[in-house]
């Protein structure tokens, strides 16, 4: 059984790897992948079907509060895109320079996801450059600097990270010892990186984007929507923590408030417009087939935790590897290929507070590794795969391009972490 469906899931991943010479949808791919390794989990194995089900809608649960965090934090970014919003910030970006501008927005990237998250921060981000960058392939290298900054910056912050997020609720770590031990290695992580996307750009200008049309919303809705909508999503963070629900309950309750605001702003206005700029319309443009994607990776992934497969790999690493380093290291790379919140689940069940108590070195060295493991591969975490679905970046391109870049980031961050020690 479970053979069958690793070769299942290895299968479903080449198809997604290589959808540019296969001519099949990524989002094809990842559902069917999805759906049949469930499938043959509930066919082949020995449990009655009650308990299968009951683990599909356990995984479910969790996997719909991704999704329904994603489709959020996309409206409210594409309300604020249709009503014209980031132009200011871009038209305050004046600098002709690319080296100058990639510094700009990784470090933007890099601080905003450790106060808000590495998904919204990436939406946030990556809609912002295709208002500044002309080229596709600038687009898609600036969205390879963004991932591997935005996994680097939420890495440190208990509310930057999902994962980092999970060893904090369970006592594995503390938010002002996380914050301290972590920072400089996660800075490592991306300036590396930056310094290296430094040199390629070395003597380039940029070349703005120029607008296809004239304004069609006023200055001061403009900079009401900007505000609004950038306020609710720092706010996110901030009702989880007060009311310690999920966080896709806050993304929603941003977006109503944002629905509301909407409808009085253009109430008084022409019924075509008000059409085009509301959150109907916003919704309608959401790249959903990026969020079918999602979810057959996400399905696929709990079939495999499901079947047991991810606590196996965690007793095997524990019995080869001995040393915490080697694990922690380990379960970082492995976190490019399989979603690294069943990785870290399967970790905390693996290894007790006993053995490894609160703000042990082998638990702030998982929250590293396993954040920033994944900008190895663009499929390795959730703000890789908005970015994927923003800008349509091949897997292909980006394992040739930048993942060998996020490996330089994540090798010395490891080290730089294990230095000031």
């Amino acid at each position: 059984m479970v053979l069958s469906i690793v070769i299942v899931f290895i299968i479903g991943y080449i198809f997604i790897a290589f959808e540019h010479f296969v001519k099949v949808d990524k989002a094809a791919s990842a559902l069917i992948m999805g759906v049949v390794c469930w499938a043959l989990f509930a066919i082949l194995t020995p449990t009655t079907n009650s308990e299968v089900e009951g683990k599909l809608l356990h995984s479910m649960s969790e996997i719909a509060g991704i999704l329904f965090f994603l489709l959020g934090a996309m409206t409210i970014v594409e309300l604020i895109d249709s009503h014209e919003g980031f132009d200011i910030i871009t038209n305050s970006i004046t600098t002709t320079s690319k080296q100058k501008l990639l510094w700009i927005i990784g470090g933007i990237t890099f601080f905003l996801s450790a106060i808000l998250d590495n998904l919204t921060t990436a939406i946030v981000m990556m809609s912002m450059c295709s208002k500044l960058l002309q080229s596709q392939k600038d687009r898609w290298r600036f969205g390879g600097l963004i991932i591997i900054n935005a996994n680097a910056g939420g890495a440190f912050s208990p509310l930057g990270d999902v994962t980092t997020t999970m060893l904090w609720v369970g006592k594995q770590i503390t938010a002002s010892n996380i914050i301290v031990k972590l920072l400089v290695p996660s800075l490592v992580c991306a300036l590396v990186p930056m310094l290296i996307f430094h040199f390629l750009y070395k003597n380039q200008k940029l070349i703005p984007k120029q607008k296809t049309s004239k304004s069609i919303t006023t200055l001061p809705d403009r900079k009401l929507i900007f505000y609004s909508g950038v306020v609710l999503l720092l706010l996110v963070p901030v009702f989880k923590m007060v009311t310690h629900l999920p966080p896709f309950m806050g993304i929603l309750l941003a977006l109503g408030i944002m629905w509301v605001i909407t409808t009085f702003v253009h109430h008084h206005k022409q019924i075509e417009l008000q059409k085009k700029l509301s959150v109907v319309s916003a919704l309608q443009r959401i790249d959903a087939p990026s969020i079918l994607f999602f979810l057959g990776i996400l399905l696929a992934v709990s079939a495999l935790q499901a079947t047991g497969v991810l606590q196996q790999t965690a007793t095997y690493l524990t019995t080869h590897l001995h040393s915490t380093t080697n694990i922690a290291t380990a379960l970082g790379a492995l976190s490019a290929v399989i979603d690294n919140v069943p990785l870290v689940a399967a970790t905390q069940g693996m290894y007790s507070l006993q053995e490894y108590p609160t703000n042990h070195q082998f638990w702030e060295l998982i929250a590293l590794t396993t954040g920033t493991g994944g900008s190895m591969i663009i499929i390795g975490s959730a703000a890789g795969v908005a970015v994927m679905g923003i800008q349509n970046i091949p897997f292909g391109w980006y394992i040739k391009n930048i993942s060998w870049i996020a490996a330089i980031g994540f090798i010395l961050g490891i080290a730089t972490f294990l230095c000031l020690q």
